[in-house]
């Protein structure tokens, strides 16, 4: 079982960052479109923060603030804080998901942690920046008219060291 959770991650990761389905953020918008957006002032979301780790994982996880005020088009920054308390090395890998699931298409991380091993060393904590913003476009989408809340939720599972899955269309 933990196996096949482990292999979910890859082909979670196509299908989400294609299409925007299932409360996940879409990847693969351009740097230029970032520097020309403009902030829709007079809507203003409350992001949260939550964080889970799969009971293989002994990790500590948590988010550093548990929400923010945000506005579409505008960028912002949050962290996570990381621990390995045990006495080896332990890597992991993250999955997360946006609700209410139909905002997940105007979220966009520019960078994150996520589906990335990440590699913490005996008793190191680390603190794990995602930088985001939500398209402009969610203020004209009817269906988040009566959105003001959205939260973003990471969880952790434990990965096998030189274990790679290969991801179709990655490279």
């Amino acid at each position: 079982m933990l196996g096949a959770s482990y292999a979910a991650v890859p082909l979670y990761r196509l299908y989400c960052q294609t299409t925007g389905l299932g409360g996940s953020a879409v990847a693969g918008h351009k740097s230029d479109q970032v520097e020309n957006m403009v902030p829709v002032k007079d809507r203003i979301i409350k992001v949260t923060f939550n964080a889970d780790v799969h009971a293989s994982l002994q990790w500590n996880f948590r988010p550093q603030q548990t929400e923010i005020y945000v506005v579409p088009g505008e960028t912002a920054l949050a962290f996570y804080k990381a621990k390995n308390p045990t006495d080896k090395p332990i890597i992991g890998i993250s999955t997360y998901n946006i609700v209410p699931f139909e905002a997940g298409q105007y979220f966009n991380k520019i960078q994150c942690f996520c589906f990335e091993e990440q590699r913490l060393n005996p008793q190191e904590e680390v603190d794990m920046p995602v930088f985001f913003y939500i398209d402009p476009e969610f203020a004209e989408d009817p269906r988040m008219v009566n959105v003001d809340l959205i939260t973003l939720s990471y969880t952790f599972f434990e990965a096998k060291e030189g274990h790679k899955l290969p991801v179709p269309g990655y490279n």
